[in-house]
C-alpha cells in the first residue's frame, strides 16, 4: 500500500503518493545462435534487401533443387540467376549431393536469388564446418546490408528533386 504524505506549501495542500518500485526479475533470454540441425534436414535463413529465403538442405534421399515448389531453372529463368543460386553448391563441388527446398518471398527476383545463395551457404557451414573458410573468403556468408533508401517528402524519389526553373 503506498504511503501518503501531506506537504504544506503556502495555502495549498498537496498529497504526494510514493509508488512502490516495480521490480521485475531478470528474464533469461534464450538466443539461438545456429538453427537446429535435425536428423532429416538442415534449415537456415538467408536475406538480401527485402527478400527472405528459407532453405532446407537434405543430404539423404532423392536429389533436386526446388524453389517455391518449382524447379530452380523454372523459377529463376536466366542463366545468371541460376548461377547465383547454385554458386555455393558449385563452389563446394556438391551440387549432386543434396536435395534443396527453398521458400523465398519479398523483393525482386535478383535479390531472391542472392538470398537463396546466402541461405544455402549458411546451411553448408552447418553441414560441414570445414566449408566455412572457403565460403567466407568468397563472401557468401556475409549478409549484404545495402537496402533501398526511403522516399522523402517533397522529392520524387529518395534524392531526386523536382525540376527547378528560375522563371
Amino acid at each position: 500500500m503506498p504511503e501518503a504524505k501531506k506537504i504544506k506549501e503556502g495555502k495549498i495542500k498537496r498529497t504526494v503518493i510514493k509508488k512502490a518500485a516495480k521490480v521485475t526479475p531478470p528474464v533469461a533470454i534464450e538466443k539461438k545462435i545456429a538453427p537446429e540441425v535435425d536428423g532429416k534436414y538442415i534449415e537456415t535463413v538467408g536475406r538480401r534487401k527485402t527478400s527472405i529465403a528459407r532453405v532446407r538442405l537434405f543430404s539423404k534421399g532423392e536429389k533436386g533443387f526446388l524453389v517455391n515448389e518449382k524447379p530452380y531453372n523454372v523459377y529463376f529463368p536466366t542463366k545468371e540467376l541460376q548461377d547465383i543460386a547454385l554458386s555455393p553448391l558449385e563452389r563446394m563441388r556438391c551440387v549432386e549431393n543434396f536435395k534443396v527446398q527453398v521458400r523465398v518471398r519479398g523483393g525482386g527476383i535478383h535479390s531472391q536469388a542472392e538470398a537463396v545463395k546466402h541461405a544455402i551457404s549458411r546451411a553448408l557451414v552447418l553441414f560441414n564446418a570445414d566449408f566455412k573458410k572457403r565460403l567466407k573468403r568468397t563472401g557468401f556468408l556475409t549478409r549484404d546490408p545495402r537496402m533501398r533508401e526511403r522516399k522523402k517528402f517533397g522529392l520524387k524519389r529518395a534524392r531526386k528533386a523536382p525540376q527547378w526553373a528560375k522563371r
